[in-house]
């Protein structure tokens, strides 16, 4: 059954340009689907197999993962993962019936994202600057150019030394699908995307065919999961109340940037958003910024 599913997941990857993450993420919830399917048709005394799992299999399954307390967003995105597969597998011939046939996805509420105050951005920029370290220096520069393009943090630990032209002030990144696109960057991070280059960086690089831009104290790549816990300890230093991810930075990228007059199309293209409506979400927070201003300004708002 896993040979199926693995099958899958090679098509994702090459037909449809799944990056790694999503991938891994669809792996997770099939393989805890296959255990489900071996487990229930072992009680009826039957071999493992999808033919015999049905929609009402599928609804035992729901009910299983509700019982067990996880998230709305969760089991809808396992709901999701299992309509591919099986769409999939009837297309292979694998299958003949779909047993995802009228199975409704669990209804989510859309959360707006929370992006930090324009201040309060300033302030965490500001703590790596307290320290005298390399790798103090390779998060100043990680942290303003996160904030000066609204990457992805996986987009921003995959950079390598030529993705940065610090002259021209843009970075080239690959987002989804290793779709390539170019985001212009304030002078300020480039010049300390120089400085962490120049400075700290060479120490940092053990092997000189390295060409990864940000580097551990090994002189391999930093990873997403290393930079997510320097980020901790910087809002933490910084007595940032709420929860501040690397994503924290790119809702609040686009929100100051909306803010402040940017157009809506801009911001898609440098979110890299396939999608407008994806971005649209970040005017719900803008409106009721100019709102907030609003009714503080005029007099007879008050």
């Amino acid at each position: 059954m896993k040979e199926d599913i693995d099958n899958f997941l090679n098509y994702l990857v090459v037909e449809k340009g799944f990056s790694d993450n999503t991938k891994l993420a669809y792996q997770n919830d099939l393989y805890q689907l296959a255990s489900f399917v071996e487990e229930e048709t072992a009680k009826r005394g039957l071999p493992p197999s999808w033919a015999s799992f049905s929609r009402q299999g599928m609804l035992t399954y729901l009910i299983d993962l509700k019982e067990r307390n996880y998230a709305a967003t969760t089991v809808a995105r396992k709901v999701a993962a299992a309509k591919s597969f099986f769409a999939f597998m009837v297309a292979e011939d694998k299958i003949k019936d779909n047993p995802m046939q009228d199975v409704p996805s669990p209804r989510i509420g859309k959360s707006l994202p929370k992006p930090l105050s324009i201040s309060q951005a300033r302030l965490l920029l500001e703590q790596p600057a307290k320290l005298s370290t390399l790798e103090a220096k390779r998060d100043k520069a990680m942290l303003e150019l996160l904030y000066a393009s609204g990457m992805r943090v996986s987009e921003l630990v995959s950079l390598n030394l030529g993705d940065v032209d610090i002259e021209g002030g843009f970075v080239r990144c690959f987002g989804k699908g290793h779709k390539e696109r170019l985001i212009p960057i304030h002078q300020q991070a480039a010049l300390v995307v120089k400085e962490y280059i120049e400075q700290a960086r060479s120490n940092l690089a053990h092997d000189k065919e390295e060409r990864a831009l940000f580097l551990n104290p090994r002189g391999d790549r930093l990873t997403r999961q290393g930079f997510w816990q320097k980020l901790k300890e910087y809002a933490k230093s910084a007595n940032l109340e709420a929860d501040v991810t690397p994503h924290t930075l790119r809702h609040s990228f686009a929100t100051h940037m909306l803010s402040g007059g940017a157009d809506l199309r801009y911001v898609q293209e440098m979110l890299g958003h396939a999608n407008i409506s994806t971005t649209q979400v970040y005017t719900h927070l803008t409106s009721e910024h100019i709102r907030r201003s609003y009714e503080k300004s005029h007099p007879r708002a008050k």
